[in-house]
């Protein structure tokens, strides 16, 4: 099980290096896909995945990236009511098929899932961005790392024990440290392609730190979900690590607090 995790965590890493350094419509392209297979795994654990509940989600995620790339809609918002309104009609005329759960979490795994996950393409596409865009995952995947290898040694303050009973106080202290200083070394090293003065490689830092803080957030809600369903893994696409929401619950989360924060402080 170690060496197929791995195998394909590695094969994983190499496949996000050549969507974010490429960027543009291949990256919004992979985002949608992802986005759909991440859709389903939710929508499976409320038995819409099929049908009318949530199938209305699937289409509005492929308007929606859609719309990102050809701004064909005249206001981006209007699609989420008309979504809203089109799940409550499902809901409405094949009463009682559907419990209220399923059309509200229909409705939750667009915002969820793709618009979330669309921050990804969003921090891409600003000044800097196929620089900035590594912020995303410093400070969720780079979190977890720090934060696991700085628990092993000295946690000792479970941070949510039922939830999570390896996690640690001291361990998320370490996940947003290690996140910043990920974030000034990283600063540092693409200082010059980037143009950087020194405080702004600190706002670098201060930008990984509240992603870090707020992925440990994300992974717990992830686990929550599967916790309350009595599941183990969302999916079993990525061997050795389970589906979609498995590997990106942090990413999900802090993708947009880091394209904001970049948008409005860089």
């Amino acid at each position: 099980m170690f060496k197929t995790r791995v195998i394909s965590g590695a094969v994983l890493i190499v496949i996000l290096l050549l969507l974010l350094i490429t960027g543009g419509d291949i990256l919004l392209a992979a985002l949608g896909v992802i986005s759909l297979i991440g859709m389903y795994e939710l929508y499976k654990i409320f038995h819409i995945e099929k049908n009318a509940a949530g199938i209305p989600g699937y289409l509005a995620a492929v308007v929606y990236y859609l719309d990102l790339r050809f701004s064909f809609l005249p206001d981006r918002e209007m699609l989420f009511f008309i979504f809203l309104i089109l799940l409550l009609f499902v809901f409405v005329f094949s009463y009682p098929k559907y419990h209220a759960s399923q059309i509200l979490a229909g409705f939750f795994a667009l915002f969820y899932v793709a618009l979330m996950l669309s921050c990804i393409y969003g921090t891409r596409m600003l000044d800097h961005g196929k620089y900035l865009v590594w912020l995303i995952f410093i400070c969720s995947w780079g979190c977890d790392t720090c934060a696991y290898c700085v628990g092993m040694l000295f946690g000792k303050h479970k941070m949510a024990p039922v939830l999570s009973p390896k996690k640690s106080v001291e361990g998320a202290v370490g996940g947003v440290a290690g996140s910043a200083a990920l974030a000034v070394i990283f600063g540092f090293v693409f200082r010059s392609q980037m143009q950087f003065e020194i405080f702004q490689i600190v706002i670098l830092a201060g930008i990984c730190a509240v992603g870090a803080l707020i992925s440990m957030v994300g992974d717990l809600a992830a686990s929550a979900i599967k916790r309350n369903y009595e599941i183990k893994d969302y999916g079993k696409l990525i061997p050795g690590h389970g589906g979609i929401l498995d590997r990106f619950d942090s990413v999900i989360i802090t993708a947009p607090i880091v394209f904001y924060l970049s948008a409005y402080l860089l």
